[in-house]
């Protein structure tokens, strides 16, 4: 018997990974957050499986329903959205399957961010704008930051940021970061991404928080901030593909580089 976390992505059931797929097809126990994850995620479940969604469900509740599969010797498929090593809250629970001896395995998923992206059309590391994403979010009602992770801390590097969880606190948002990025600096706000009413909305730290206040936006949204959004900015070409730098599998025209095989 195995637990399995299982990254769902995003919300596009197009999204999952073959092996996330076939795992949420072979398991007779689902446990799913059904508030980040659509049904249509986990329709794939045997005939007579056991799917739960475990948005009303405490930590103990969940763990129970493992203990009871485990007891019967039936794998369980627990499906988080997004990417399980991303605030999916497994470290609590795979911290109880250890006391337990219950074996589990972890398959990733895309990650919101990396959807957001790709709804976008654009990267979000650009030469000589960003070449660092910040993955982070902030202190409401949930768990406090630990002292040093603080948004102005993380603003100063100037790196692109990816904002979970805080979209209720949008106006201190734009209050630390502006000092840092300006005022006219691009901001996105990506809501369900992957879902069927995915919304993008773009501004500026001046002018987002009204804009998403139009749309009525309170949960499930990624705020994603930096130069590096901005779609129309001239920027260098990388030098990845520069025909001046060589490297082992592309050499400058008319010069043979010897492989070393010792290194």
């Amino acid at each position: 018997m195995t637990v399995h976390f299982i990254g769902a992505g995003p919300g596009d059931p197009e999204l999952l990974t073959l092996k996330a797929r076939r795992l949420i097809a072979a398991c007779p126990v689902c446990l799913y957050a059904g508030s980040l994850v659509p049904p249509e995620v986990v329709a794939g479940a045997p005939e007579g499986a056991r799917v739960l969604d475990t948005a009303a469900m405490t930590l103990e509740e969940t763990h129970g329903e493992i203990v009871a599969a485990h007891a019967r010797g039936q794998d369980v498929a627990r499906v988080h959205s997004g990417d399980p090593s991303l605030y999916g809250a497994i470290a609590e629970q795979i911290r109880r399957l250890r006391a337990e001896n219950i074996p589990y395995e972890i398959v990733p998923g895309v990650p919101a961010y990396a959807a957001a992206a790709a709804a976008l059309g654009q990267e979000l590391t650009i030469p000589e704008v960003a070449q660092s994403l910040v993955l982070t979010r902030v202190s409401m009602q949930s768990t406090a930051m630990p002292e040093g992770e603080s948004l102005e801390n993380f603003a100063r590097t100037g790196a692109t940021l990816a904002i979970h969880l805080g979209i209720r606190n949008l106006r201190e948002i734009v209050r630390v970061l502006t000092p840092h990025y300006g005022a006219d600096c691009p901001v996105v706000v990506a809501y369900r991404v992957g879902w069927p009413d995915e919304s993008l909305i773009r501004g500026t730290l001046t002018d987002i928080r009204e804009k998403v206040r139009a749309e009525k936006i309170t949960r499930t949204a990624l705020i994603l901030v930096g130069p590096a959004l901005d779609a129309a900015r001239d920027f260098a070409d990388s030098a990845l593909y520069d025909p001046a730098r060589p490297h082992i599998l592309r050499p400058v025209a008319g010069v043979k580089l010897v492989e070393d095989h010792n290194i």
